[in-house]
């Protein structure tokens, strides 16, 4: 059997004298800048980040710790530094003709301040030009003139209609707020007790030209109120004519230096028009604050200068290059920006001012950095996103509106033109199913980056990796790794991508043993971190993760969890398996046993009987079924029964990496050749009977070793294994002293004849097509035709 024991040198990966000196001279070679083993994503990335065509958004996609997000930050930062194209400043102005849609305007960098500032000054300009329009001697001439001429229409048409009254022999009398007539008699008004004297003919002839007079006077009245108006309306052409005269030379000034911006033309022309009506608030016509009574409840005045401010909503006056925003939590409003609102009482005032920016906004001519993750956390952002990169444009909207029973007055400011590149970084598992689930996915985001696991363990990654801790040190203040920590370094990168011929590029958990491990150099005294510190860190660091795998251990060795390693068992085998608490793996041993009778019905899994079955696993029990049939019924039915099972497991059983080793209990229990119960066994069949590789190998021969050693290594003790999984070994320092010192053997099997004569001593027995006599295959196939003939007698 020593022909399949694994050499102690297969058994991990140390760092060979090549890579060793290389890292001892790691100073004279430069290296590469990016992201280390991405060769991959970094290719990608350039690419999506120089595609300016639209759909051209970017899905990084990796496992947390790969370094996605640091890297995506740093290159796209430095892209952006280099991008000759500036952003654009974007700022709103009120609309005078729709006053509830604020207008949009770009700006060249730098210039929404100057406008915002510029328009500002005009307003106070305003402050003291319009004034002084109605202080000039001219203007109060031309007013005057205009009072004068009215009062005179005035006087004119009253001194009539008193002329008239008094032809009817009437005094036309003011009595607040209008005229009274009264009759007069001999030139005199007449009494109440001469009124009562008058016939009825005469009272009937007064009131008919009292009514007649009270026609025409209410005839005057109107006229009077035309002329009235009609001079206001002179008058306030004559005021607008002076007013726009002074104002003009101030917004000729603007508009030159505006000229080309065609928003922005139109607004100042819509601006003229305006103050040429609305010019009172600079004339001081308003009442003062406190002439003007109150209610505690009414809502406070708009500010009437309002309309002509400027409000900046995207500043880039201090961004070098594209902007480059990373969104860290996108809440819907984060994202698209907010109305904000001011309440007095029971209402609600905004205007175009209190439009705040999300981060779509100030990424606009840049780049948007966004996790996946986080924009599910909002169930409205993922929908809205995709609207706005669909139409390349995205409005200010309050999220609630879209919600109400009944449409409340508020603004709809014009949507933000969009041209910028939105990234986002998500874990593997989430963009596949999103890009099953959401056709919008491709159609949006062509370029997918893809960061990997692992990278080769050439002696160039030995190099970066070296570079890595060096580099890892110098910035955040650490104590230098010598040599031989470096090389711990490398293994433990090679352990846990889980293959000899890798490293990881999960290197948030390199960076936790770096950490730690300097921590463990200065606890000690010690300005270099040594070898020993290394695995003082990882040890530790184990301790603090592995609580129920002790309590696991702790509950075999009490035998409470029934796992012999000692001795032969006639259908029972010890095989291995991976458990997971957290981000910690370890193996554990686990008992699984056979029983084979009379019967048709095959291998029966118990676990997928009771339900306890991953379909995997149940996979792998009926590919049990395909070899013994093809082994033992080739000529009549496999008249069998055999029942497999783990025993004591209550939490459910996935994956086919116990399929030989149940294999392996159902021969044993045909054959009744006993197993040795000292190995362990993991490994996957087919039903050609050839083993397959499994996952896990270094975790579940470290979780025997350690039940073994616990009782005392006699070097009977041993893990089988498939002969592909050598290569993904990286045992700990205690496994492999046992190996070399004869106490613990790995055996690495490609069939399982193989691992039949290691587990039972005995040869498998097939050759040519026949069973050699008294081998395994011949008892288990006497058995098998032993079952048939008891069938048949049953039938009969």
């Amino acid at each position: 059997m020593d022909q399949y024991k694994v050499p102690v040198e297969k058994l991990t990966r140390r760092c060979s004298l090549e890579e060793l000196q290389l890292m001892s001279n790691r100073k004279e070679m430069p290296m590469r800048k990016g992201v280390i083993g991405q060769e991959r994503a970094t290719r990608a990335m350039e690419f999506g980040l120089q595609m300016e065509a639209r759909g051209y958004h970017i899905f990084v996609v990796g496992p947390p710790g790969t370094g996605r997000t640091s890297y995506t930050e740093a290159v796209v930062k430095e892209f952006s530094e280099k991008k000759k194209e500036k952003p654009l400043d974007y700022c709103y102005i009120h609309n005078f003709r729709a006053e509830d849609r604020p207008i949009i305007v770009e700006l060249p960098m730098g210039e929404g301040k100057k406008f915002q500032k510029e328009m500002q000054e005009f307003i106070e300009d305003l402050k003291s030009i319009i004034p002084k329009v109605f202080e000039d001697g001219a203007y109060e001439k031309k007013r005057d003139e205009i009072v004068l001429k009215l009062q005179e229409k005035l006087d004119a048409l009253y001194d009539g209609m008193k002329r008239d009254a008094e032809k009817e022999g009437f005094l036309m009398k003011p009595v607040p707020p209008r005229f009274v007539f009264i009759p007069l008699k001999d030139g005199k008004q007449m009494a109440p007790e001469s009124f009562e004297k008058l016939s009825p003919e005469e009272r009937k002839n007064l009131d008919e030209k009292g009514r007649k007079l009270t026609k025409a006077l209410d005839d005057t009245l109107k006229e009077s109120q035309r002329l009235e108006d009609d001079a206001r309306e002179y008058l306030r052409k004559i005021e607008e004519t002076y007013v726009l005269e002074a104002v003009r030379p101030r917004i000729a000034r603007l508009q030159e230096r505006y000229r080309g911006y065609e928003k922005i033309e139109n607004h100042l022309l819509d601006l003229t028009e305006d103050l040429g009506k609305n010019y009172a608030p600079f004339r001081g016509l308003r009442q003062k604050e406190e002439e003007k009574p109150q209610n505690m409840f009414s809502a406070p005045e708009k500010n009437p200068l309002l309309k002509y401010q400027v409000h900046v909503f995207v500043n880039n006056e201090d961004c070098k290059g594209a902007p480059v925003v990373y969104e860290s939590h996108p809440t819907y409003y984060h994202l698209f920006g907010k109305l904000e609102y001011t309440s007095h009482m029971l209402s609600m005032e905004t205007d175009f001012t209190m439009l705040r920016p999300g981060a779509i906004h100030r990424a606009n001519g840049g780049f948007l950095i966004l996790q996946m993750r986080d924009i599910l956390r909002d169930p409205n952002v993922w929908e809205p996103l995709k609207k706005a990169l669909k139409h390349d444009q995205a409005a200010v909207e309050n999220i609630g509106e879209e919600y109400r029973l009944i449409p409340s007055g508020t603004l709809r400011p014009e949507p933000v033109p969009l041209k910028l590149k939105v990234i986002i970084i998500c874990d593997p598992e989430l963009y596949h199913y999103l890009y099953q689930m959401d056709e919008d996915l491709e159609r949006l985001f062509k370029v997918r980056v893809d960061f990997d696991l692992e990278m080769e363990r050439t002696s160039e990654n030995v190099l970066k990796y070296a570079a890595f801790v060096e580099e890892l040190c110098t910035r955040e203040g650490l104590n230098p790794f010598s040599l031989e920590a470096m090389d711990k370094i490398v293994e433990y990168g090679t352990r846990i991508a889980g293959d000899q011929s890798k490293l990881t590029t999960r290197f948030n958990k390199v960076t936790e043993v770096i950490y730690e491990s300097e921590a463990a150099a200065r606890t000690d005294g010690t300005e270099r971190v040594e070898e020993k510190h290394v695995l003082a860190a990882l040890k530790e660091r184990r301790h603090r993760e592995n609580l129920f795998e002790d309590r696991m251990k702790e509950e075999i060795l009490k035998d409470v969890i029934h796992i012999k390693t000692e001795g032969e068992e006639i259908g029972q085998i010890n095989g291995l398996s991976v458990l997971s608490t957290g981000g910690y793996s370890f193996g554990m041993p686990s008992r699984i046993t056979a029983r084979t009778y009379v019967g048709d019905a095959g291998v029966i899994n118990i676990e997928r009987e009771t339900r306890m079955s991953g379909k995997i696993h149940t996979k792998g029990v009926l590919t049990l079924s395909g070899y013994l049939g093809g082994l033992f019924a080739q000529d009549t039915p496999l008249s069998l029964t055999a029942q497999v099972t783990f025993e004591q497991s209550y939490g459910g059983v996935e994956g086919d990496s116990a399929s030989s080793t149940e294999l392996y209990a159902i021969l044993s229990s045909l054959s009744g050749v006993p197993i040795r119960q000292s190995i362990a066994v993991t490994g996957s069949v087919d039903q050609k009977g050839e083993i397959q590789p499994i996952g896990g190998v270094t975790e579940k021969i470290e979780g025997f070793f350690d039940i073994c050693r616990e009782r005392g290594l006699t070097g009977e003790e041993g893990v089988l294994i498939p002969v592909q999984n050598i290569s993904h070994l990286m045992l700990k320092e205690e496994v492999i002293e046992a190996v070399n010192k004869g106490l613990f053997s790995i055996y690495a099997v490609k069939h399982i004849h193989e691992g039949v004569e290691i587990l039972m001593g005995r040869p498998a027995g097939y050759q040519n097509g026949e069973f050699l006599s008294g081998s395994v295959y011949d008892l288990a196939f006497r058995k098998i035709r032993k079952f048939q003939k008891a069938m048949e007698a049953k039938r009969e």
